[in-house]
């Protein structure tokens, strides 16, 4: 940068000095003999006032880049501080960026995790509710599970045999001893028929089918379990699914009109939890009226327990008073009793005053006298 400068510097001495020389030639003209000395003296003096210029050019020119390299040189160092400390902190950003990304990523792994346990475990279910046994294994299981949250163990029976040599899932023992049945059914088929019909006729094929599987389970559970004189004069069809439930409700009202009036309540899973908790408080009031008996009894013998102890608190009542006269009557005699020593005190201090008195008298000889009979 220096060398630059100095060549600069070079080219301005130069630019200078050749317009001087012309300004002389064109301020003097063309040289005359006589005058020669003189315009020689002026041209020197020009030339000298040219180069003191160019001196003092050049002093100011090195002065301002000795200046401009300082200002350059803390301007860099500005730049590359600041520079540095933009670095590091957008290092220091993408450091922390990256380590948030990596949990994210954690995260996100586990949920994929948790997405394909997540889908093995609904095609497993899949799997299951295809298989008509395996989802009656599961609608009953899940029926058996509520009925014995609610319920005490004596008060149900699964797979009980009824006298026609039929097995509901479940009956539930009510107070007349007549058993309510519960039979667990999964239409599952016909409504994920309906849910996958594309077409007006798939809908309505699958939506006759539906009508006719509820209306079997219907019919087979009215024909088995409602025995007259036997069972209770309803029974209940148990969904394992809220959603099938709602389906059923929703589209096929008249399915579940038809199943009321076969005296056939369709529940889910919620409505047998209320029904439950519902026999629970039958069973409970059938219990206290069972025991009314026992309790009027039991209430009885207490009110006469009652009496008794009323009469012997009335007769130490009497043995209380019967004492207190006794005291009454001691505290009497201690009082006369205390009297008559205060008495006998008085006498004898009476006495021992007396003999006090006739101590200094001389006693007068006592003559023997015979008593008769001496």
């Amino acid at each position: 940068m220096s060398e630059t400068l100095v060549f600069l510097l070079s080219v301005l001495v130069l630019v200078l000095t050749g317009g001087v020389a012309a300004l002389a030639y064109a301020l003097l003209g063309r040289p005359r003999p006589d005058a020669g000395d003189g315009r020689l003296g002026e041209l020197a003096r020009l030339q000298a006032e040219t180069a003191g210029r160019l001196q003092a050019m050049g002093e100011a020119l090195t002065g301002r880049q000795a200046e401009l390299a300082r200002v350059l040189s803390e301007r860099l160092d500005s730049v590359s501080s600041r520079l540095g400390a933009s670095l590091e902190t957008n290092t220091q950003q993408t450091v922390d960026r990256l380590q948030h990304l990596h949990e994210r990523l954690a995260v996100i792994d586990n949920a994929q995790k948790n997405l394909s346990e997540l889908s093995s475990n609904v095609t497993s279910l899949r799997d299951v509710l295809a298989n008509k046994q395996s989802r009656g294994a599961f609608g009953q299981a899940r029926m058996e599970a509520i009925v014995q949250d609610g319920l005490p163990k004596s008060f149900y029976e699964f797979q009980y045999t009824l006298t026609n040599h039929t097995r509901p899932d479940c009956v539930v023992f009510l107070p007349d001893k007549r058993p309510l049945a519960i039979d667990a059914k999964f239409p599952l088929e016909a409504l994920t028929a309906l849910r996958d019909a594309g077409t007006e006729e798939e809908r309505k094929a699958a939506a006759q089918r539906i009508r006719q599987d509820v209306a079997k389970h219907v019919s087979d559970i009215a024909g088995k379990y409602l025995i007259p004189g036997e069972t209770q004069e309803l029974a209940l069809m148990f969904v394992p699914s809220e959603s099938i439930y709602a389906e059923l409700h929703d589209g096929f009202d008249d399915v579940v009109q038809k199943a009321y009036r076969a005296r056939v309540v369709i529940v889910s899973p919620s409505l047998l939890m209320l029904a439950i908790q519902v026999m629970q408080q039958i069973l409970k009031d059938a219990r206290m009226r069972e025991a009314a008996d026992q309790i009027h009894a039991e209430v009885g013998r207490m009110m006469n327990d009652l009496g008794r102890l009323r009469d012997r608190v009335l007769k130490l009542q009497q043995h209380f008073s019967q004492t207190s006269e006794d005291v009454r009557q001691i505290l009497i005699s201690s009082d006369k009793i205390e009297k008559r020593a205060a008495q006998i005190e008085a006498v004898e201090f009476d006495a021992d005053s007396a003999a006090k008195e006739n101590a200094n008298v001389i006693p007068a000889p006592i003559q023997h006298r015979l008593e008769a009979g001496e």
